[in-house]
């Protein structure tokens, strides 16, 4: 018989301060599991982006003549779920690490095109080292502290936007136009102007059940939306066979957006980590050139620098973790597992792992602190044995926490002074340009290129902090990264 020592919760408590911030063990759990859900689609979809690609040498990732996303999505889930753990059990906010949306589509369309996938995750690695090296010299959190307080607002709101707009066009509410280089608008509701297919019914049914709970105040309302929404998924599946949106048969306008919720036909319990050590750190620099090779790590260490502040930024303000100059607690432990993370991303071969702002739907859940990430990081290890459990759950069941939560960011948009043209710009281009660019770094970069130059044109330069400066000629060299590319090359 196994007896349970009394004294284990109180020894939580004390290490997580879940008490000091104002939570509760039951949250804590809830809120690490909807963190879980919110972002398992990951497993899924970094396979669906890394798998397909071929390297310089027409090689799939994981070295073979076919893909292998099985490997993949072990691997993802891996070195999420360890990540996670560390940034619960080091930093101590609940703030979960997968691998980056963007940064993989970046790796697979535009590195690993021109080498080796081994050469390719090299560069990720080394661009994770730097990375590290900039928060150990304190850098990375000289550059948090400089930022105005009206533009880390600003980058809450425009991520709260940015979600909501992912949520919705996962959920196939939202479509991109086809011909859109021939028509007015990029975006359109549904297909054709029109909502089409049952996954839409189900995430319309998914959007207003959470937001019924969410109104009454009832505890746990983002996990049983997910969850009575999956079934009813499972069900509509079973009887319509609806199958995906995309198929080899061509496009299925009324199909489901990523994963279709059915049964798997058979659970593989064992994991393939074929992609694990898969890198060759300056392996690019003979494939393609020193100078190439530099600019590639540029781009990419950008994205992720400020992905990051970004994420942070909004994931403790919607916690109420952010002190008065809006820095979390334990700021450096925080930047020091997510630089590893970018590390053991590109070590694992599935991409640089980055925070992810879908943690801010466990935080809406309840939780405050790093007991919520082991929770999470735990389930992706887990998913490891049953991912075909984990692909069950559509994004139409999911992403309707996204839009919930995309709306409670935005409410933090009335501390921005509108009526000071000086802060109200640059925090406008902020937020618009995110969901409009569907990028994190432009809208952080736009905003402080914009309050850099009004600063300078209104004869205020001096109040732009040094850190800044520095700043935004990196973005005025990441916007130009391409003429740079082709010029120095």
């Amino acid at each position: 018989m196994v007896c349970f020592d009394p004294g284990v919760l109180p020894a939580i408590d004390r290490y997580f301060q879940i008490t000091a911030r104002g939570s509760t063990l039951a949250r804590e759990l809830r809120g690490g599991v909807v963190t879980f859900f919110t972002m398992a689609y990951i497993i899924v979809l970094n396979p669906l982006i890394l798998g397909f690609a071929k390297d310089a040498d027409g090689r799939y990732l994981g070295g073979g003549a076919e893909p292998n996303l099985a490997a993949i999505a072990a691997g993802t889930a891996l070195v999420a779920g360890v990540l996670t753990i560390l940034m619960g059990v080091v930093g101590n906010y609940p703030l979960a690490l997968a691998t980056g949306l963007g940064l993989n589509a970046f790796v697979a369309t535009a590195i690993a095109s021109k080498m080796t996938w081994a050469d390719a995750m090299g560069l990720v690695v080394l661009e994770g080292l730097i990375i590290l090296l900039l928060v150990i010299t304190g850098f990375r959190r000289a550059v948090f502290a400089a930022v105005p307080r009206p533009l880390k607002v600003a980058i809450s709101v425009g991520i709260g936007l940015f979600i909501a707009l992912i949520g919705f066009v996962d959920a196939g509410f939202v479509r991109r136009v086809p011909d859109a280089a021939q028509t007015t608008v990029p975006v359109q509701l549904g297909d054709a102007g029109q909502l089409v297919g049952w996954p839409t019914v189900v995430f319309v049914l998914g959007l207003g059940l959470l937001i019924t709970l969410w109104v009454r105040k009832v505890r746990g309302a983002i996990l049983i939306s997910i969850t009575v929404t999956t079934v009813l998924a499972v069900i509509v599946e079973a009887v319509g066979r609806i199958g995906p949106a995309v198929s080899d048969g061509g496009r299925n306008p009324g199909g489901w957006s990523l994963t279709v919720p059915r049964w798997p036909a058979q659970l593989d319990p064992t994991p393939d980590f074929g992609t694990l050590g898969e890198f060759h750190l300056l392996g690019s620099f003979s494939a393609i050139g020193i100078v190439a090779a530099m600019l590639l790590v540029f781009t990419l260490l950008l994205a992720d620098f400020f992905d990051t502040v970004g994420t942070i930024t909004a994931v403790g303000a919607e916690a109420g973790l952010l002190d008065r100059a809006g820095v979390p607690p334990h700021v450096d432990r925080i930047l020091v597992v997510d630089s590893l993370a970018a590390v053991a991303g590109g070590a694992g071969g599935v991409s640089s792992n980055t925070s992810y702002i879908e943690s801010a739907a466990g935080v809406g859940e309840g939780a405050r602190t790093g007991l919520a990430s082991v929770v999470t990081g735990v389930l992706f290890l887990i998913s490891m044995f049953a991912s075909g459990i984990v692909e069950i759950i559509p994004s139409e069941a999911a992403v309707p926490a996204l839009v919930l939560v995309g709306f409670l960011m935005m409410q933090q948009v009335r501390e921005i002074d509108w009526t000071d043209p000086e802060v109200a710009i640059p925090a406008f281009l902020t937020m618009v340009l995110m969901p409009f660019t569907y990028s994190i770094s432009v809208g952080i970069g736009a905003g402080f290129i914009a309050y850099t130059v009004i600063k300078v044109v209104v004869g205020k330069a001096r109040q732009v902090h040094p850190l800044l400066w520095i700043v935004t000629a990196a973005f005025l060299v990441y916007f130009a990264i391409g003429p740079i590319t082709r010029y120095l090359t």
